[in-house]
């Protein structure tokens, strides 16, 4: 049995748009029980529609809710111990809970799971992981907003958890991790990139396959597994990205409604532009995991429907099924055994 506490009024939409997703995501994995915390007046009309999700969940009401554009520091004021968002993240932390999915403002739900849950030990700041579309399937690319600036040993931290979620979420056993970079070549790029580079080298880590340093195409290739840089610049990739995908689409539907032989032409191609449409709906790949915290906390995005919500509880629910804090915790604790082993002084040197 899996729970998952849920945030019904976060997102664009609230409970008109986060219930539905809960239930779909319900007929997927029958075997979740979720806590679903909201203003009572607004949940309940919506829970109502949906017998079997009622049966399988508790419905706690709270007093307040985060809004999109609440500043973090006044969010953690006003909405620690009494807002959806503060009661569904402290559900994981009392154990209620294995994990926590809000589509509310991103930086008031980091700022209260990392007030909340607090790091795990030797990480120093957490990360936001997003599923990438490849042309060879799905990657994961971190962090992309949670930490602006990152030293050697967070872009390392960042390597290993990511690869600690690409064992839970893709199931393979030693993923290919690279570190984003103005080029391939180890004498390019910032000191810190070039400096975490040689050390995860060096480590050897059997958890994960270090490729080297990959350029901003590698990106939509799938190149590797996990896509490792800092908050400041994974951030603009992802809403560039984002943004470019929204510029195709509009594109091809001006495209295809200039002329009559031209609208003529999409009935013929229809399902191959209803299977480009789906591969590049950032719904489908929902769910952005916030990595080194206590604890399991999913992002929805903001302006998802009920199955890009759906598909945020997909991957919470995969993220627990599948061991990730576990994982991670193991990846760290080797990682740090064999930098103290290789940095030890040799014995028979010393004595000399």
């Amino acid at each position: 049995m899996i729970r998952i506490a849920v945030d019904l009024m976060g997102g664009d939409h609230g409970p008109g748009v986060v219930v539905p997703g809960v239930a779909k995501a319900l007929e997927r994995h029958p075997d979740i029980r979720f806590i679903l915390f909201g203003l009572e007046a607004e949940s309940l009309p919506e829970l109502e529609k949906f017998p079997a999700l009622m049966q399988a969940s508790t419905f706690v009401p709270c007093e307040i809710a985060v809004s999109m554009d609440d500043k973090p520091s006044q969010a953690l004021r006003h909405g620690r111990n009494r807002s959806t968002m503060w009661r569904a993240i402290e559900a994981v932390k009392t154990g209620e809970a294995d994990v926590c999915v809000s589509a509310g403002n991103t930086g008031a739900l980091m700022a209260m799971s990392r007030f909340c849950l607090r790091t795990m030990a030797n990480i120093d700041r957490p990360a936001i992981a997003a599923i990438w579309p490849t042309v060879r399937g799905e990657s994961i690319v971190l962090d992309v907003g949670a930490t602006i600036g990152a030293d050697a040993q967070q872009l390392i931290d960042f390597s290993m958890m990511g690869a600690a979620m690409a064992r839970a979420l893709f199931e393979i056993e030693k993923p290919t991790v690279g570190l984003l970079n103005v080029g391939v070549e180890e004498i390019k790029g910032q000191e810190e990139v070039k400096e975490a580079g040689r050390l995860i080298r060096e480590a050897a880590l059997p958890s994960l396959d270090y490729y080297g340093f990959v350029e901003g195409d590698d990106l939509g290739k799938g190149t590797v597994d996990v896509v490792v840089t800092e908050g400041f610049v994974g951030n603009v990739a992802l809403k560039t990205a984002e943004g470019t995908a929204r510029q195709i689409a509009g594109y091809l539907r001006a495209a295809m409604s200039r002329t009559l032989m031209a609208r003529i032409g999409y009935i013929f191609a229809k399902g191959a532009f209803d299977l480009l449409r789906e591969k590049m709906d950032p719904g489908k790949v929902n769910g952005g995991v916030f990595l080194g915290l206590n604890g399991i906390v999913i992002k929805s995005h903001g302006g998802a429907d009920a199955e890009g919500f759906a598909a945020a509880v997909d991957v919470g629910y995969d993220m627990v099924r599948n061991g990730l804090k576990s994982k991670i915790e193991h990846d760290l604790n080797l990682f740090h055994t064999r930098r103290a082993t290789l940095s030890a002084p040799d014995e028979d040197s010393s004595s000399i």
